[in-house]
């Protein structure tokens, strides 16, 4: 584990039972829905864009000797991307999943958002500007997945919210916010 996430724990992740996948259905669902938070917020607060499974910290817990099994970690793992936060980057063989910090909508949204808010209405900017510029730094797109980063664009450019001109790469490319 990241000593600078061990302090942020939760409860629930010393309590034993946790690492076992419940019987009951409804015990369950809470149980899935305390794994879904736990697993975005430790790779959102440490900036982790994917999740190898075989490398994952969580699954085990040495303070209590509880470790997850191998099929706990596909129940787990197959509801987290069933949930919109997670999405296989290794369909077949699913090993490796790209954590969405936020949802491409919620990305976008909050793209535009800032946008407002700094003054970037009909003015120019770079993806570069979007994902690790100073003006960005703290905000829930700063240094995204480019995927994502990329997908969320694409909504706003849908939504008739901005246009993308392409530069040489990726990180050149300009957007002009409406």
């Amino acid at each position: 584990m990241n000593p600078c996430f061990d302090s942020q724990l939760p409860d629930f992740y010393h309590f034993p039972p946790f690492f076992t996948v419940q019987p009951v259905l409804s015990t369950r669902e809470k149980q899935l829905g305390q794994w879904r938070e736990l697993i975005l917020k430790y790779h959102t607060d440490l900036r982790i864009k994917t999740l190898v499974l075989h490398e994952c910290p969580l699954w085990k817990n040495d303070s209590i000797g509880r470790e997850l099994s191998h099929d706990g970690i596909r129940i787990v793992m197959d509801d987290f991307v069933r949930s919109g936060h997670g999405e296989w980057e290794d369909p077949d063989l699913r090993t490796r999943c790209r954590i969405l910090w936020r949802k491409p909508e919620q990305l976008a949204s909050d793209i535009y958002d800032w946008a407002v808010a700094n003054g970037k209405i009909n003015d120019v900017c770079t993806v570069y500007e979007l994902h690790s510029g100073e003006d960005v730094n703290g905000m829930s797109f700063y240094g995204v997945d480019e995927e994502l980063l990329r997908r969320a664009l694409g909504i706003l450019e849908q939504q008739g919210k901005c246009v993308i001109f392409n530069g040489d790469n990726f990180s050149g490319d300009g957007i002009k916010f409406f």
